[in-house]
């Protein structure tokens, strides 16, 4: 038999672990519902032809592909061959894989509203937390497997819903008490760019070259570019354009010079300018940064687009997600507009580990632990369980009859801070001791005492 591993980029969770995950999950869950936002879920799989063609091509190579079910049967059986012969070829076949794991919340959700657009009332605001799948190469913070916190809007072109998902983001953070910057730029200001540098046409060879800058340097995304035409001059403009420093402010003015009356390019430094002096009134914009660098390498965003980062943090985005226009349209239905945002959980996970950010309560399930001291005082004991538990204090008991030692030695390994004896002489006088293992402090109460007792 061959040892029992897991899938590369896979990952068990222990219960203090997913203690800690639904901390973040619950104050996430909470901010989104507090900024009205209702909750919606989608399959795991979807059609392959709904997520195909929507990510862009490095996208679309790491969409999980799902094996066609009842290959058992002879005549699947031949056509999957056959299916195989045209991969090998070079060619896609409907007979091998006709679905896929889900490899983002928003191509799904784009799915959604577009075959229920006529029962929904617009702007729809939902938020959804579910699990998603890509065929990557596993690292810190990057896995094949992994939970997604989504927030969108619909069915508005106003920039206000920018400005309120980015209230959304610092609100949530601040409350996991993890410090972030939230990185802003526009599309439109990256199309200006390409416009710059040889026409529209070029946007997404230079959305995904841009996109790589921090992981592989300006040196190879050069080399890139002069593989995907970009002349010497082009190539200089780009580089001034990515090397924009100073305040949000400078940056901005620095920009608009750069791109002079390009039309989309004003668009972009309007739809920035406008972020940046709304929270000057709420007090957030401390938090934003215009960061031209920023590209979002998805093909669907059309207009403002974010990036969070953990301030102090060895960690890549853990948040992100801009405008997208027309993205229904990839389903047949037209002219209904989106912005939306995403939280990366499991990042956000690792950053609060590193930097030691979670409650310490958290991790306690078990408020009261009944020490099990013979068949008559267990039976008492787990009556009296039974009344705390309904007045929603976590306890439980412990199964068999064993020594003190055994039983102190539990309490201490799962941290609960409570123990009730009850003996054969607490169970003649109708009383029990209640024993704090923190402070060592114990007291024998009666048991309808018990019942309103302080843990």
């Amino acid at each position: 038999m061959s040892k029992p591993s897991l899938p590369q980029g896979t990952r068990d969770f222990n219960a203090v672990t997913v203690q800690k995950r639904q901390y973040i999950f619950q104050t996430i869950r909470a901010v989104f519902e507090e900024f009205g936002f209702t909750p919606l879920e989608t399959p795991a799989m979807e059609n392959l032809d709904t997520l195909m063609g929507k990510y862009g091509e490095e996208g679309d190579k790491l969409i999980f592909k799902i094996l066609n079910n009842g290959l058992d049967h002879p005549q699947k059986k031949e056509q999957t061959i056959l299916g195989f012969d045209k991969i090998l070829e070079g060619k896609s076949s409907s007979t091998i894989t006709e679905r896929a794991l889900r490899y983002d919340l928003t191509i799904p959700f784009a799915r959604y509203v577009a075959m229920n657009h006529g029962a929904l009332t617009f702007p729809f605001k939902r938020y959804q937390i579910q699990p998603v799948w890509r065929a990557d190469r596993p690292q810190k913070g990057r896995y094949r497997e992994f939970y997604q916190c989504d927030a969108d809007i619909v069915g508005s072109e106003s920039l206000l819903n920018e400005v309120d998902l980015i209230a959304l983001y610092v609100t949530a953070f601040q409350r996991l008490n993890v410090p972030v910057e939230i990185k802003i730029n526009s599309r439109q200001i990256l199309l200006a760019l390409a416009e710059l540098c040889g026409g529209s046409d070029q946007l997404i060879n230079l959305t995904i070259s841009i996109d790589k800058l921090d992981k592989i340097g300006w040196e190879k995304v050069q080399q890139e570019l002069t593989t995907k035409g970009f002349t010497t001059e082009q190539q200089n403009n780009i580089q001034a354009y990515l090397n924009l420093s100073g305040t949000n402010t400078e940056k901005i003015q620095k920009l608009s010079a750069l791109l002079g009356d390009n039309a989309a390019g004003q668009e972009g430094i309007a739809a920035l300018n406008y972020i940046l002096n709304y929270h000057t009134h709420t007090g957030m914009e401390s938090h934003l940064v215009a960061d031209f660098t920023l590209a979002r390498g998805l093909n669907y965003y059309t207009g403002l687009i974010f990036e969070v980062k953990a301030k102090d943090a060895d960690m890549g985005s853990i948040g992100g997600g801009g405008r997208y226009n027309d993205l229904t349209s990839l389903f047949g239905v037209p002219n209904i507009p989106g912005v939306g945002i995403s939280f990366g959980v499991d990042r956000i996970y690792d950053v609060m580990e590193e930097k030691n950010l979670f409650p310490t309560s958290i991790s306690q399930s078990t408020q009261v632990l009944f020490f099990n001291l013979g068949e008559a005082e267990a039976l008492q004991a787990y009556q009296l369980m039974l009344t705390l538990r309904n007045k929603k204090i976590a306890c439980e008991i412990y199964p068999e009859k064993s020594k003190f030692d055994k039983q102190f030695k539990y309490a201490e390994k799962k941290n609960i801070p409570t123990i009730v004896i009850l003996g054969s002489e607490e169970l003649a006088s109708k009383k029990c001791t209640v024993k704090n293992l923190s402070t060592g402090i114990q007291t024998t109460i009666s048991f309808d005492e018990l019942i309103d007792f302080q843990f």
